[in-house]
Parts: structure tokens; sequence; C-alpha cells
């Protein structure tokens, strides 16, 4: 965090440049990144810089390492775009770029190149070992009411009571709770966008960003973000950013004078996109298809970004490494995956990994098709010849398959089949163990609701999610059932305020107040088997071995070296006896195991009794 001397240092530049330059130096409006680093893997930098007639400006920089190796005009005379060659010696410290048109007086714009906290392979992103904590912070907690409402901002005051209004939930709120996500044994947290959404209607969610290097006032200020950050990695809790370089907000700060005509698709007209991700991969698909899909905005408020312009791209690129930096990050999920121009996603992807060996970026691909979900990852080999740096894609195939599991008739083909066929498509995966799992999330209806409110058949979903292979991801509210059965579908009910995240509210899951006896017990059983999970390497890294589920029961062990744990699921809704010799390959006679939710140990004969409608974890002695 920037300490006082060096703020005041700041402060006194600014005012010796007001000073000296007068309205001139009104003329720049902005340098972006606004600052960079020494050291990096890749010394070439790019600045966006924006200001009247700032195209007809010549810029020079005298300090050493820094060099200027080209400037580019746009097609509006209000920008330039500045190539840089940071030498890896260059001495931190701050410095200015001197931008002059001739006849008129020099402006002069102040940077600054700081030291690198860590090394480029210091970086640890988020891996199977981890359980991610995905969170909307507008409706998480509000830790400082006094940021809520700005004058200056178009969507002003907060209503609890409206779905798609502000509710205040902020950074300062997240800070205040990571102790008990810790507690739960949450070790890395997912927070959907945190950056400006200056729009006049559904800003709270984040996704329609205004400016790409600002946080938004209402959540906070870059100070906190850092903050967050750092008390985060304090947890041992990785902070993974929620990345958007498919689309912008319809009032970004650019939209009302881009630098190209073509920054952004269909620039003259709202032209939305057909969502037919399957151009992506389809070999007969036609190219108006692909356009249309690629190039279409996502929603009227939300214009789509051409990633095919240079400019755009290496923009977008610079930003992503530029909060990696600012916040140390553990992560990236990266929204709307198959949206953008794909040759630029793996320009984007393999960029970042280049520069962080260890990092970790997991891309949102919404279809059920476990084929189309796979194409994406690193490592597949694909028909066509498409490679990516992508690590990780979210498991939607399987998410559909663990609510059908549960709510379909046991049948031939429907029931607890689907989890075990579901698993079988592994094979299509470059690498199962790095796809990231999860029951819902902010864009679907909350797990208790796709369960009727069926809290052993939540139970289930959760159990049966901690235990098999990938990286789970838990929505909040979850431990404490929350639910939207009210508006199934409603996006405002579904983010619905996590209880105890503001003051004077009666139910507190922070704390277990107020809690009916079924949240309570939800809340305690999440916080064992995460725990477990926490320090279970089988379970985080282990092998897989299921048997066809009969009965109505499914099961399932992981196994590393002699540890092994075993996963029962029992949809029966009466008391089951499972007999153990089936699973003789794996589970010798005469075992003992420890039940790791309830802590009993017990002998495994011939056969095990089985509660109703339940899960059970036994780690195997």
């Amino acid at each position: 965090m920037m300490d006082k001397n060096h703020l005041m240092r700041n402060m006194f530049m600014m005012v010796i440049l007001l000073f000296v330059t007068g309205s001139a130096y009104a003329q720049i409006e902005r340098v972006e990144p606004p600052n960079w680093w020494v050291e990096m893997n890749t010394s070439t930098l790019q600045l966006l810089v924006k200001g009247a007639n700032v195209g007809e400006m010549e810029v020079s920089v005298d300090y050493p390492g820094i060099e200027i190796t080209e400037t580019h005009k746009a097609e509006s005379p209000n920008y330039l775009f500045v190539d840089i060659e940071v030498d890896p010696n260059t001495e931190v410290g701050e410095f200015e770029f001197t931008f002059k048109q001739k006849g008129e007086k020099a402006i002069k714009w102040p940077y600054e190149i700081k030291g690198r906290e860590r090394r480029s392979d210091e970086f640890q992103g988020f891996n199977s070992s981890d359980v991610i904590y995905l969170i909307t912070p507008d409706r998480f907690a509000n830790g400082n009411p006094n940021n809520d409402s700005f004058d200056f901002m178009r969507q002003k005051g907060v209503d609890r009571k409206a779905g798609y209004a502000r509710h205040g939930g902020d950074i300062r709120g997240i800070i205040n709770s990571l102790d008990y996500m810790n507690e739960m044994g949450f070790t890395a947290l997912w927070s959907s966008p945190l950056l400006e959404n200056d729009m006049p209607a559904w800003s709270y969610h984040g996704y329609a960003i205004t400016n790409f290097y600002k946080p938004d006032p209402r959540f906070g200020t870059m100070d906190e973000y850092i903050e967050l950050a750092q008390a985060a990695r304090e947890r041992d809790i990785k902070l993974i950013f929620d990345g958007v370089v498919n689309h912008c907000g319809r009032l970004h700060w650019w939209m009302e004078d881009m630098p190209f005509k073509d920054w952004v698709n269909y620039p003259d007209s709202v032209v939305l996109t057909t969502h037919r991700r399957t151009v992506n991969v389809d070999p007969y698909a036609s190219e108006a298809d692909r356009k249309i899909h690629v190039g279409g905005w996502f929603v009227p408020d939300m214009p789509d970004l051409n990633q095919a312009n240079p400019y755009m791209a290496t923009y977008l690129i610079q930003n992503s490494i530029w909060w990696i930096e600012t916040l140390q990050l553990g992560g990236i999920r990266q929204d709307t995956y198959p949206y953008p121009d794909k040759d630029f996603l793996t320009e984007w992807t393999c960029a970042i990994m280049n520069e962080y060996p260890a990092f970790s970026i997991v891309g949102e691909e919404w279809s059920y098709n476990p084929l189309l979900v796979a194409y994406w990852q690193q490592g597949k080999q694909n028909k066509d010849g498409y490679k990516s740096c992508l690590k990780s894609t979210m498991d939607f195939p399987m998410q559909q398959n663990i609510q059908d599991a549960l709510t379909k008739k046991e049948e031939w083909g429907s029931g607890l089949i689907q989890l075990y066929e579901g698993l079988a498509n592994d094979f299509v995966y470059a690498n199962p163990m790095d796809i990231m799992t999860f029951v819902d999330n902010h864009d679907m209806d909350r797990i208790h609701t796709q369960l009727k409110e069926d809290a052993d058949l939540t139970k289930m979903a959760i159990g049966y999610l901690l235990t098999t292979r990938g990286i789970p991801q838990i929505y909040y509210g979850t431990e404490v059932l929350l639910q939207n059965t009210a508006k199934p579908g409603d996006h405002g009910l579904i983010r619905t305020d996590f209880p105890g995240g503001w003051e004077n509210d009666k139910v507190d899951g922070f704390n277990e107040i107020g809690l009916k006896e079924e949240q309570a017990d939800m809340q305690e059983f999440m916080r064992k088997l995460l725990n477990y999970r926490k320090g279970s390497q089988v379970l985080q890294q282990g092998k897989t071995m299921h048997f066809a589920p009969e009965k109505g029961t499914y099961v399932y062990f992981r196994f590393m070296d002699d540890k092994k744990v075993m996963v029962v699921l029992n949809k029966n809704t009466k008391e089951t006896e499972l007999k153990l010799g089936r699973f003789g390959e794996i589970l010798p006679a005469g075992s003992s195991a420890t039940d790791i939710i309830s802590g009993k140990k017990m002998a495994l004969g011939y056969s095990m009794g089985l509660a109703p409608k339940s899960v059970t974890i036994l780690e195997i002695e």
C-alpha cells in the first residue's frame, strides 16, 4: 500500500505540474496502464494515451532504461498509442512523459515504474487442493455504509427490497468476513467484478464495466482492494479476479470517442449475439453465424469488444497482467469465455501463463456438452488444431448431472446413473483434475431451489461436489441453505443478501445467530467436510474408482498410495443395507473406517447400513 510520504510526493508533483502547465495539462485525460513494473518477463509495454488532439503530439521521455520505440496514431485524433521498452535494469522510480505539439506549451505526465513484490514464478494459482467461495459483493456484506451511494454515479441509493437495486455490500464487508471463510475451510475467494459500473441501472452485478482500471467507489477504494488481497493472502486464501474481456458497459468512458471505428463490434447499432457457441468448433458452421456469435453484443447494455483490433488486444492483455501484479492475484475467472475472438483468447491466455507459469485461469463455457467444454482446455488435441493456454474450464455438464441425478427417477438412463456416466466422460478432458466443479452459481437457481428445498438432497449434492475430482466452487449462502424458490430464474433473488452481512440483521450466518436447525446442520456439515478436504491429499489429488449405481445407491472411492476415502450416495427414502463384497478390488475384507462427519469408527464387515437420503464419507483405515 502507498505510504503517507509517497502519497504526499505524488500530490506535490501534481500541484507543480498544474501550476507549470496551466490549462494545457487538462489536454491529457488518462494514460493506461497507469503504472508498470520492472523485471517483467516481457519488457514491452504499450500505453494508451487519451487527450484532446494528443494524436498530433510528439512524446518523449528522459529516464534511464525507458525507451519509446514507436508511436501509433488512431483514427480519432484524441488517442495516441506509445510503445515502450522497459530495460530489466531500470531503476524503480517516478518520471515524466513529455507531450509537445508545435507552437503549444509542453505537457508533462507523471509515470511510475515499480519494483515487483514477487517473481513471476512465485505466483501460485488455484488448483484441486482449493475450494473456491464465490460471492456477489453487493449482496454479501456491507462493511462501510458511507460508500453506499454517491451523487456523481448514475445509479443512486440502495434498496435491499429491490432485487436489481444496489444493496450496499462492499470490499470492507468482504475483508471483515475473511476469518469466517477461513474458519469454514475455504481456500480461495472469487468475487464477481469489483470494477466501476457507472450505469443507470443494474450496476450492482459488476459485468458492465465502465473503467477497466478503477474499482467502483460504492465497493471501495483501490487501497481497500489491495488491502483485501493482502488480508486474504495472510489467511492463505487466494483472491480470484473476475475478468471480462468480451464486453464493456454501454457508458464506458471511451464509447463517446473511440480510438478506432472497429474498437467495438457493430459500433453504429445494437446487434446481439446469437449465443450459438458451437460455431467455435462446428466444422459446418457458416461464416455469418460465426461473425454474429463472436461480434454480437452480449446484451443491449454491453457493447462487444473487438479483440481482432491489435490495440484492443494489447490493452486487454496488459490490463489483466496489471491487476495480477497490483493485487498479487491467485487466479482469474474469465467471463463469457467462448464469445471473444478465439485466436485472441489463445494470445491472452498464453501471454498470462508465459508471464506466470504456475498461475490459473478458468473460463466460463456454459455448455452441457462436455465436448464443447473440453475444447478450450490447455493440452486438448483438437481436430481443427486449435490450441489454448487455458488451464481450467467450468464443469457445467457435471452441474446438470448433479441436479438430474438427485431429482429424476431411478431408471435405466436417469437418476444416479447420470453421475456415473457423467464422470465417465472425463476421457474427453486434457486434465479433469483442473476442471472447476459446482452445483450452482450467481447465474442459475440456487442448489437448494433446484432440489426443491430438500436439505438431505442438498447435503448429498455438496457431499458429492467436495469429494469428487476437480476444483470445487461453492456459492455464498449455500452453507445456510439460501434459496430463490419464490422466483425461479430471478437473478435479483438468486443473488440474495447473506444473512448477517448488514447491521441489525436478525439472522446472522457469520456468527450462527438465528439460523433454523437445518441451516445450522448444513453449515456444520460443510465446515467439517471443507476442513477435512483441506488436509486430505486423497480428496485433493487422488485417483477415482467408481461402481455403477445399484438400487438407489452410488459408491465411489478416491485413493492415493495406501490411503482411501469411500463415498456412498443413498437416494432411497428408507434405510438401506449396502453389501460390501462387490467393492473387494479396492476395499479389502475386514477393513475399518472412520466417518469423517460424525467421527464414528466402525468395522466394515459383510454390509453396512445407510441412512435415508444420505451421503456417507468414510476414511478407510
